[in-house]
């Protein structure tokens, strides 16, 4: 205890001291974080270089206990080529973080320094070790890429939940006290040097990171953070005893964790960007249902506290009532995400309940089909045919085509009233279809054939005319007409 007390006591000091002096002196130098009223609500410019001020922390924390004549650093010693491996690895993820502060990087920019740190780490014996898990084994390319995974997932999962005064820094701390605490009762030596100066660092960074915050952590300290509680879930995987203890480092880091994958899902239902900006994420959609800041952070600090007891409960007990936790904790984290509300799962879940997703498998496979058959189609005759069956497979009444100077139409029974659908085409062609106004259609549909029909015919002309440049002024209109549907006219 000594040992830990030590290290926590001189971390602490060191960021309440060297934060100060770090915003003061560097946050000017092209590290202020300028508000935009849209997902940056703080209203003057605050510099974001505490990430720096954590690091020099961390890294003096160890400097000085080595110095320090006391029994316990030998046990630093012991760890000392452990440490200075981690040091040279998580310097990457630290100095891409501080450069994209600085300069700005695309996210594919910084992902390839966070993975070539992770490469690094598994090279240098910071893995996540599988030898427990059922039929598993010592698939080293299956721990290398798991490894690779869980570091990059890790530092990003921070990286995004930084997005409110104290929010990254707070539930960063939480989640290694939780680590902590599992390496003290199985005596993880390695992994309580580890994690003591960081919780320590924390601390005292939150006498400047609570709102109204003085200073961020910047990229270069979210990633650092989420980096570094990935190498702790690696160590602590080398000293599991069941399988089960493997989900200890996971459930310590829940909420980031459940954030980013949340934040994937979400892009990847709705088709965006999945390294994309969007306010989307668990503080955003706590302000959104009336919550202050403060109060958002507060219920998630609550949930990462929750996530640290179940991580300890599953550690201490992973012999008897791991599961029942694992259990209680997921059925938990499920009530959670749907008090959120996120839309997309909704609207994704009556998709798939309501058949949509087969109607729609459907109209694809009939608009493939009527695509080629357009794109085959070499007399105008041929043309009319694929585009007579389409109109009838899509629920159009009647089709009126101009093309290669022909007028070709027809209409079914009479009816009441009817909208059309114009599809103009290359050298002041088109097609028109006719459709009742009782006939429900899907909009989404609706516009794909029409997209369908207008590509494949005007790649059509083009074969046949051998046109060159760009066909501009593609517009669909829609006109209404009442009574009967139209009779032919001329072109």
């Amino acid at each position: 205890m000594l040992l830990i007390t030590t290290l926590g006591i001189i971390s602490a000091v060191l960021t309440l001291l060297l934060t100060p002096i770090v915003r003061d002196r560097i946050g000017h130098l092209g590290f202020l974080d300028q508000p935009d009223g849209i997902r940056k609500k703080h209203t003057t410019a605050v510099p974001r270089v505490g990430g720096i001020a954590v690091a020099l922390s961390y890294i003096a924390t160890f400097a000085i206990c080595f110095a320090l004549p006391f029994s316990y650093s030998g046990a630093i010693q012991d760890a000392a080529h452990r440490m200075w491996l981690l040091a040279a690895v998580i310097s990457i993820v630290f100095i891409t973080g501080v450069l994209d502060d600085l300069v700005g990087f695309r996210p594919w920019q910084k992902m390839i320094g966070i993975v070539a740190a992770a490469t690094l780490a598994f090279e240098a014996g910071i893995r996540v070790d599988l030898h427990l898990v059922p039929g598993i084994g010592q698939a080293s390319w299956l721990s290398f890429v798991i490894t690779v995974l869980w570091l990059t997932g890790c530092a990003n999962a921070f990286n995004l939940i930084d997005g409110m005064d104290g929010l990254a820094s707070g539930a960063g701390m939480i989640a290694t006290l939780a680590m902590l605490i599992a390496g003290l009762l199985h005596g993880n030596i390695p992994l309580i040097i580890a994690t003591a100066p960081l919780a320590g660092c924390l601390f005292g960074f939150l006498r400047y990171n609570f709102n109204p915050a003085s200073v961020f952590l910047g990229d270069g300290g979210s990633l650092l953070i989420g980096f570094l509680l990935g190498c702790y879930g690696a160590l602590w995987s080398e000293s599991a005893v069941t399988w089960v203890a493997l989900m200890v480092p996971v459930i310590a880091v829940a909420v980031p964790v459940l954030d980013v994958s949340l934040s994937i899902a979400r892009r990847f239902v709705r088709g965006r960007p999945i390294f994309g900006a969007d306010r989307g994420h668990i503080h955003h959609k706590l302000l959104e249902l009336g919550f202050s800041p403060q109060i958002a952070v507060g219920l998630i600090y609550v949930f990462c506290i929750l996530a640290a007891i179940a991580a300890v409960a599953v550690s201490a007990f992973e012999n008897q009532y791991a599961g029942v936790f694992l259990l209680l904790f997921g059925i938990f984290t499920w009530i959670a995400v749907k008090r959120l509300r996120y839309l997309e799962f909704a609207v994704a879940r009556d998709v798939f309940l309501s058949g949509k997703v087969g109607r729609i498998i459907d109209a694809e496979t009939k608009l493939s089909h009527l695509r080629e058959q357009l794109l085959a189609s070499e007399r105008v005759m041929d043309c009319w045919a694929a585009i007579l069956g389409g109109s009838r497979q899509f629920g159009f009444g009647g089709v009126r085509m101009y093309m290669d100077g022909l007028v070709l139409e027809e209409h079914g029974a009479e009816c009441r009233g009817t909208w059309q659908l114009r599809v103009p085409l290359p050298g002041g062609e088109y097609v028109n279809f006719f459709r009742d106004f009782d006939r429900n259609v899907d909009p989404v549909v609706l516009s794909a054939f029409a997209a369908c029909v207008e590509t494949a015919l005007t790649d059509r002309f083009k074969r046949k005319h051998t046109l060159a440049g760009v066909i501009a002024g593609r517009v669909y209109t829609t006109a209404v007409t009442s009574g009967t549907a139209p009779a032919p006219s001329a072109p």
